[in-house]
């Protein structure tokens, strides 16, 4: 069984057991969340697809931990002005572990 459900501006697989890494949610590790917006659910014989969400679904997690992303460096440079500018960036990234999901 999976579901396919809505956080932080994307769209993600979640099964049974698994480990999502999405864009920060706020709690400690161990603390459980719950996703309401489930965009499909597939429990091997029957696929559930919703406009645009699966009525009385929800998928819940545990948060494993709160991390950052990989550093991204960005560098404008304007010919002939001599204008430089460097920065960077790291996503603060959770890890939740999908523990159930349901349907109605």
């Amino acid at each position: 069984m999976y579901a396919i459900l809505k956080t932080g501006g994307k769209q993600l697989r979640a099964a049974q057991n698994e480990v999502l890494i999405i864009e920060k949610l706020e709690g400690e590790p161990g603390t459980t969340v719950e996703f309401g917006e489930v965009l499909m659910v597939n429990d091997g014989s029957k696929v559930q697809i919703g406009s645009p969400f699966v009525k009385g679904a929800k998928v819940t997690g545990q948060i494993v931990r709160q991390t950052k992303g990989p550093k991204i460096n960005a560098f404008n440079y304007k010919a002939k002005k001599n204008e430089r500018k460097q920065w960077g960036h790291r996503q603060p990234l959770t890890h939740v572990k999908v523990t159930g999901i349901e349907v109605k």
